[in-house]
C-alpha cells in the first residue's frame, strides 16, 4: 500500500487493520473500514471504471457521496465507493459502462416506512448545525440530526490546521479536527438529542415530512415542528479541456484523502484558486508530504487570507496571479497542467502557456450552499431555518455563530426568553463572514531590548487569540477589536513563554530575545512540518516574508504542553534580520521549469460541462444560440443534469454559459428540485432488510 501516509505532523496514524479483497479478479490487501476509494488509491489504482457514452475513465471527484463517479460493483450491487467501506473478502469490480440489474423473480412484501415526529430535526451535523443542537438541547425539546458521514463535525474532521477567529465565541486557535470533537462532544451525551449518522436526507414532501435513508439501510419519514437546515456547500467547478481526466478533483475530495483517511492522493499537486481553501490544501499537501508545484489565483491577489499565502510561500511554493487554467493534460489519467496569464478583460495572453508536470489537479475556486431542502421547505409550509455555509459561504467560526443565531431564533418562535443580545451575535457573524480587506505595510518595532514578540500578519482578519493566551496580558489589539492587528503593549516585561507564537493560526508571531546577545539575539519560529521533533543544531532555511534570509542551526527546540503539534524553534540570528525573520523550513525549492513541450488545449467546445452524461460545453452552446432558455429544455434535448449527481455540479456551469452568451441570470429558467437528493436502492422504500435482497437490485 504504497500511497498510505505513514506519519504526519499533525495526525497520529491509527492502527490499521489489513484485510484480504479482490478487485478486477486480483486479490489486493487494504486497510478495513476505510472507504473503497481510498483502498484503490492506497494502492496506486486511481480508475474506477469507463464510461457508456465515450469509454472515457472515471476517477474520483467529490469523494462525498453526491455523484458517482467512483461507482464501483461490490458483491454484484452497483455502489458508490467513496461512501463504502471495505470489509474482509469483498469482490470489487470497475463499474465499465451501465451497471446491470438483476432478474429477480420471486414475491416480496411492501412495508409502509415509519414515520416519526421531533420538535427539531436538523439536516447537518457540520458546525452550524452542532452549534444550533446545543442551543436548542438546553430547553426540553426533542432534536434529531442526521448526517449523512459516520463522524459528526462536518467539514471540521478535514480541516488540520488552527482556526482564526476568538477563543472565546469559536475556539481560535484550536484546530478543526479538534473544534469538531468539542462540538461533538456537546451535544452527543443530551438526552434530548437523537444523532443519525451514516444517514441522508432524501426529500422535503409537500406533506411537510422529509425522507430520510437512516444507517443505509432503512427509509424514515420524519414529520418535525420545526426545521433547520445547516447542509454546508458544495465546491464550485470550472470547464477546461480535459476536466474529467482521473487525477482533477476539488479540495475537499483531496482533504478526504490526505486528512481523514491518510491517503496520499499523488505526487504532484496543482492547485487552482488562491482563497482559504486553495491555500489551506496547499500547506495539507506539503504536511503529508506532497509536492505543491505551483498555485494560481484568476485575480490580481490572491483572495484568501495573506498569512496563509504567506505561509505557502515561505515554503516556496510558486503562486501565479492574474492566471487561469487552460487545459489538463494526459490519455488516461492527469499528467501536466497548462496554464496562462490574463488580460486585462480575463482573457489568456498569447505567449505565456506554462505547461508543468503533475498529477493531480485541484480545484478550488469557490463553494456553493447546499440550499435546496430549504427552499422546498419553505415552499411547503415547514416552519425552516438555515444556518452555515448552507446561508451563506464563510468561514467556519462564523457557522458556528449562525448556527447558534438560528438556535436561538427557532426558541424564540416557540416562546422561550431568550437572554443573549441576538443584535450582537449578529454583528460578530457579519464579522467573522467579511471578506478580508487588502493587506497593509506594517512597521517592525524599533525596540532591540528584552524579549518580546513581532507580530508578522499584515491584514485585518478577525483574529485575536494571542490576546488571550499571554500570560502577561501584554498584546491587544487597536481598539480591542478582533479585526484590528495585534501589537505588544509593553507595560510588563515579556516572559519568553511562546503561547502566542505556538497559538497563532497563521504561523505570523515570532520571539525576539535580546538579553543574552544584542548583535545575535534569539529568534523563536512556530513549525509544524515535521512528524519528528527537530534537533538541536538541525540546519534550517530562515524565510522573511519575501526572500531567503539564509541557512541557520537550531539552538533550542521545545514543544509547549498545550500545542503538541506545534513545534518552537528557536536560534541565533544577526540582528538586522531578526526582526524580519517570520518562518523557518526545510523544504525544498520547488520551482519547477515548465516544460519544453506545450499541450495546445483542445477547443473549449469540447471541454465537458455535464460529467455524468459526458455533455460538452459546444452541445450546450449550440442550444443556447437557439435562443433555449429554460435549462429542463435542455436536459431533454441533451441529457445535461439527467445523470447521478442530478446536476449538482453541471447546473452553475450551464448558468455560466449563459451568462458568456449574453443572458442575464433573469432570462434563465432554472431546473426544477425533484426527489431524491441522492440515489437509493429501490428495496428501502418497501421497507426490505438487508438480508432478504438476495440479489437485489438498486
Amino acid at each position: 500500500m504504497k500511497n498510505l501516509i505513514n506519519d504526519h505532523p499533525i495526525l497520529e496514524i491509527p492502527k490499521r487493520k489489513k484485510v484480504k479483497f479482490h478487485f478486477n479478479g486480483k486479490e489486493y490487501y487494504g486497510i478495513e473500514g476505510m472507504v473503497l476509494t481510498s483502498v484503490l488509491y492506497s494502492l496506486g489504482i486511481k480508475i474506477f471504471g469507463y464510461h457508456q457514452k465515450d469509454n472515457s475513465p472515471h476517477g474520483l471527484f467529490c469523494a462525498n457521496g453526491q455523484c458517482a463517479q467512483c461507482a464501483l460493483i461490490v458483491d454484484g450491487v452497483a455502489v458508490k465507493g467513496c461512501m463504502t467501506p471495505l470489509k474482509e473478502e469483498m469482490y470489487v469490480q470497475s463499474c465499465d459502462n451501465l451497471p446491470k440489474l438483476p432478474i429477480i423473480n420471486k414475491e416480496i412484501e411492501i412495508n409502509n416506512p415509519k414515520l416519526i415526529s421531533t420538535d427539531i430535526l436538523i439536516i447537518g451535523g457540520g458546525p452550524a448545525g452542532l452549534s444550533a443542537a446545543k442551543t436548542i438541547a438546553e430547553r426540553d425539546l426533542s432534536i434529531i440530526i442526521v448526517d449523512d458521514k459516520d463522524r459528526l463535525g462536518g467539514k471540521l474532521v478535514l480541516q488540520t490546521h488552527k482556526f482564526f477567529g476568538s477563543q472565546k465565541d469559536v475556539y481560535a486557535g484550536q484546530r478543526g479536527i479538534e473544534i469538531a470533537e468539542i462540538l461533538s462532544e456537546q451535544v452527543r451525551n443530551k438526552e434530548n438529542i437523537d444523532i443519525w449518522l451514516n444517514s441522508s436526507a432524501l426529500a422535503v414532501f409537500s406533506d411537510k415530512k422529509i425522507g430520510i435513508l437512516k444507517d443505509n439501510n432503512e427509509y424514515i419519514l420524519v414529520k418535525p415542528k420545526n426545521l433547520l437546515i445547516a447542509t454546508g456547500a458544495r465546491e464550485k467547478m470550472l470547464i477546461f479541456p480535459g476536466d474529467i481526466l482521473p487525477g482533477v478533483y476539488g479540495a475537499g475530495a483531496f482533504q478526504t484523502l490526505v486528512n481523514r483517511d491518510l491517503v496520499k492522493a499523488g505526487e504532484k499537486v496543482f492547485i487552482v484558486g488562491g482563497g482559504n481553501v486553495g491555500l489551506i490544501a496547499g500547506y495539507h499537501a506539503l504536511q503529508a508530504g506532497i509536492d505543491v508545484i505551483g498555485l494560481i489565483e484568476a485575480m490580481p491577489r490572491c483572495g484568501g487570507y495573506k498569512v496563509h499565502e504567506d505561509k505557502l510561500r515561505r515554503l516556496n511554493v510558486p503562486i501565479y496571479t492574474s492566471h487561469t487554467i487552460l487545459s489538463a493534460n494526459g490519455d488516461e489519467k492527469v499528467e501536466s497542467v497548462t496554464i496562462a496569464q490574463l488580460d486585462d478583460d480575463w482573457n489568456p495572453i498569447d505567449g505565456t502557456e506554462k505547461t508543468f508536470k503533475c498529477d493531480t489537479i485541484l480545484i478550488a475556486v469557490g463553494l456553493n450552499p447546499v440550499n435546496e431542502f430549504y427552499e422546498k421547505a419553505k415552499e411547503f409550509g415547514i416552519n425552516t431555518w438555515i444556518a452555515g455555509d448552507a446561508q451563506e459561504i464563510a468561514e467556519a467560526s462564523a457557522a458556528i455563530f449562525t448556527g447558534k443565531i438560528e438556535g436561538l431564533k427557532i426558541l424564540k418562535s416557540l416562546g422561550h426568553d431568550i437572554k443573549e443580545d441576538m443584535s450582537e451575535m449578529a454583528m460578530k457573524a457579519d464579522i467573522m463572514k467579511a471578506r478580508p480587506p487588502k493587506p497593509e505595510e506594517i512597521d517592525l518595532p524599533e525596540k532591540e531590548e528584552g524579549v518580546f514578540p513581532v507580530f508578522h500578519c499584515n491584514q485585518k482578519i478577525p483574529c485575536n487569540p494571542c490576546t488571550t493566551v499571554c500570560p502577561q496580558n501584554q498584546i491587544a489589539t487597536v481598539n480591542d477589536l478582533i479585526t484590528e492587528l495585534p501589537y505588544f503593549k509593553d507595560e510588563k516585561e515579556c516572559i519568553g513563554c511562546g503561547n502566542c507564537v505556538a497559538v497563532c493560526p497563521g504561523l505570523a508571531i515570532t520571539l525576539v530575545d535580546y538579553r543574552k546577545d544584542k548583535d545575535y539575539p534569539t529568534v523563536t519560529f512556530p513549525y509544524e512540518m515535521e512528524s519528528h521533533k527537530l534537533n538541536k543544531g538541525d540546519k534550517v532555511t530562515i524565510m522573511g516574508n519575501k526572500t531567503n534570509l539564509g541557512e541557520f542551526n537550531a539552538k533550542r527546540v521545545r514543544i509547549l504542553k498545550d500545542y503538541p503539534h506545534t513545534q518552537l524553534i528557536s536560534i541565533k540570528l544577526p540582528k538586522d534580520i531578526a526582526k524580519n525573520a517570520v518562518g523557518i523550513t526545510k523544504h525544498p525549492d520547488v520551482h519547477e521549469k515548465p516544460l519544453k513541450l506545450y499541450n495546445k488545449p483542445e477547443m473549449s467546445d469540447k471541454a465537458i460541462v455535464c460529467r455524468c452524461e459526458r455533455v460538452t460545453a459546444g452541445e450546450i452552446r449550440k442550444w443556447i444560440k437557439k435562443g433555449v432558455t429554460d435549462i429542463n429544455e435542455l436536459k431533454a434535448l441533451t441529457r445535461v443534469g439527467l445523470g447521478s449527481c442530478g446536476g449538482k455540479t453541471c447546473t452553475p456551469l450551464i448558468e455560466k454559459l449563459y451568462i458568456d452568451e449574453g443572458f442575464s441570470p433573469d432570462d434563465i429558467t432554472a431546473p426544477t428540485q425533484r426527489p431524491l437528493f441522492i440515489e437509493v436502492p429501490m428495496k428501502y422504500f418497501g421497507g426490505l432488510k438487508e438480508e432478504s435482497d438476495q440479489g437485489e437490485g438498486e
